[in-house]
């Protein structure tokens, strides 16, 4: 739990260097490959009363969780780094114990998914269905330029509520 503490406080530290940082699509794309799993499951418990059993983002033990558990394990290296990036480097080593990563997503994941409406998990069924044939690598694209999008939209004034990921404008490194 010491762990979890030191990591949390060191990702979230404000100094105008860490301000000025920010990730490239492929390094917020492994971010959200190494959440996905959890993500999916989280949104599985939520939505729980009102899916079928049968519905992927319920089903805990498919080949669905199983590729994108796999990705998650091999974007996990580049995410780490995105993490360090955006953080202190003294976190890296902190990182490197297993049990970093289950920390962190199982405590990212329910503040991103407590945000779903029950009432909205018709639509994510529907949503997670027509993602399900692409590549897990694809979808976290999807979920990447939409949030460049959206974020956009939101610098233009408009009341869109989203996540505070610090990307890079395109085509920085």
């Amino acid at each position: 739990m010491r762990a979890l503490v030191a990591i949390v406080a060191l990702l979230s530290a404000s100094s105008a260097e860490a301000q000025t940082r920010c990730i490239t699509t492929p390094e917020a794309e492994a971010m959200t490959l190494v959440a996905l799993p959890d993500i999916i499951q989280q949104t599985g418990i939520i939505c729980a009363t009102r899916l079928p059993a049968t519905s992927l983002v319920r089903r805990t033990d498919s080949d669905f969780l199983d590729r994108y558990q796999a990705a998650a394990d091999r974007a996990w290296p580049n995410a780490r780094a995105a993490i360090v990036k955006l953080s202190d480097p003294m976190i890296d080593s902190l990182l490197q114990s297993e049990f970093a990563r289950p920390l962190l997503t199982a405590a990212l994941a329910p503040l991103l998914v407590g945000r779903i409406n029950p009432a909205d998990c018709g639509t994510i069924d529907r949503f997670v269905m027509q993602l399900a044939p692409l590549p897990p690598q694809n979808t976290a694209g999807v979920i990447v330029t939409t949030l460049r999008y959206f974020k956009a939209e939101k610098a233009k004034g408009k009341a869109i509520a989203v996540p505070d990921l610090p990307l890079c404008a395109e085509g920085a490194r």
